[in-house]
């Protein structure tokens, strides 16, 4: 899945070495405890990863993501070429729709996966994540036309998600609009985007237009606020003072975990592709021709080799991403991608590869942590899902 005027640069070089967000000294005020994460500095944790994991499960979690990439791609072909360029399909979108959807070389394993915005025909909002920016730049740069112009707003917006049971009603709180209140429940349906009216804060922010979008990242309900730099920090305080809790990398990393979304990296990297990762529901082999394409349908008439499953530790050990999975016999056949103790489920789950004839619920394999065979089990995902 940044700058207002002179005011920020977040792509400029700091003595670190590192990108900071407009957030990053409201991180500092609030103690938090801040670690380099694919050229950024940003926030691993500011109370603790559990406080903060329930605190999303339970109210409201605040997450900056201001880190991630934010490209538009405009002009009277934007939504052909960028259809050609991801494996869902944006011609069966609506204006106002985001898809999450893979983007592919021509081998049919993924560069980046990204959420994609129909806001128009004539303007497609691209999400990707911060350590795919510029790869995912270059490729579409390389395979756009002239016809259409991208242009990279990363140094001109924050992106802060609101995410848990009470995320609708506080944003719904801020926004205005001429009828009066704002329900983003009502008027926001799931996977949708909107420009909506911030109303103003004397002392605090003008009245201001902000980008909504109904999407996240940790299995709750809840939004991600487009906004300007400048009123970055105060609206973030806002959300605090209206009950949310500020929550770093490693809730958010426990959160997707426990909802079983994949993360670049980890789950899906151009070694893989979406059939195998149990991501196919985002490939339209059906639609017209897109990068990858070619190379997925034959993917897909020979059956993938391995499948991602979720799986919990029946023994006692915590998986961690990239130790070994073992046969019963102690032979390896695949790698854990993901795996920690999840504070929902109180129980030590994962995610990794495994041959397809290992990937019935319930089969029983090995996890080498460190030397050490656990026993651990096939499970049915999600792991966590909301009521």
């Amino acid at each position: 899945m940044l700058s207002f005027g002179a005011v920020f640069d977040s792509r400029s070089a700091v003595t670190s070495g590192l990108a900071r967000t407009p957030l990053f000294e409201l991180h500092k005020a609030l103690d938090a405890r801040l670690v380099p994460f694919a050229g950024w500095e940003m926030p691993v944790q500011y109370q603790g990863v559990k406080q903060e994991h329930l605190a999303t499960r339970s109210a409201i979690g605040l997450f900056d993501v201001s880190h991630m990439g934010q490209l538009e791609v405009t002009g009277s072909g934007a939504l052909a070429e960028v259809n050609r360029l991801i494996t869902n399909d944006l011609e069966r979108a609506v204006d106002g729709q985001a898809l999450y959807t893979g983007c592919c070389n021509e081998q049919g394993t993924l560069l980046d996966d990204l959420i994609v915005y129909r806001l128009h025909p004539a303007h497609i909002l691209i999400v990707c994540n911060a350590s795919n920016h510029d790869k995912i730049v270059a490729h579409f740069q390389a395979q756009l036309s002239n016809r259409v112009r991208m242009t990279d707003h990363g140094q001109e917006r924050c992106l802060i998600a609101v995410q848990g049971p009470k995320a609708i009603s506080a944003v719904s709180s801020l926004l205005t609009a001429d009828a009066g209140a704002v329900d983003l429940g009502r008027e926001l349906p799931p996977f949708r985007t909107r420009e909506f009216v911030l109303a103003e804060r004397a002392g605090l922010w003008p009245k201001s237009t902000v980008r909504v979008a109904r999407t996240g990242y940790t299995g709750e309900d809840g939004v991600e606020i487009f906004c300007a730099n400048a009123i970055a920090p105060a609206l973030f305080r806002e959300l605090m003072a209206r009950g949310g809790t500020p929550c770093g990398l490693a809730a958010r990393d426990t959160l997707r975990l426990e909802a079983c979304l994949c993360l670049y990296g980890h789950e899906i990297n151009e070694s893989t592709d979406p059939l195998e990762a149990g991501i196919g529901w985002t490939v339209k082999l059906d639609k017209s021709d897109f990068i990858g394409k070619a190379a997925l349908v034959q993917r897909k008439a020979q059956g993938p080799s391995r499948k991602l499953v979720g799986f919990e530790m029946t023994g006692r050990g915590i998986a961690r991403s990239d130790y070994p999975l073992l046969d019963l016999a102690g032979k390896v056949v695949g790698h854990c991608t993901s795996g920690a103790p999840c504070p929902t489920t109180g129980k030590n789950l994962g995610l990794g590869y495994l041959p397809v004839g290992m990937t019935a619920i319930g089969t029983e394999f090995l996890v080498d942590c460190r030397g050490k065979n656990i026993t651990a089990q096939v499970i049915k995902t999600p792991f966590y899902r909301r009521a």
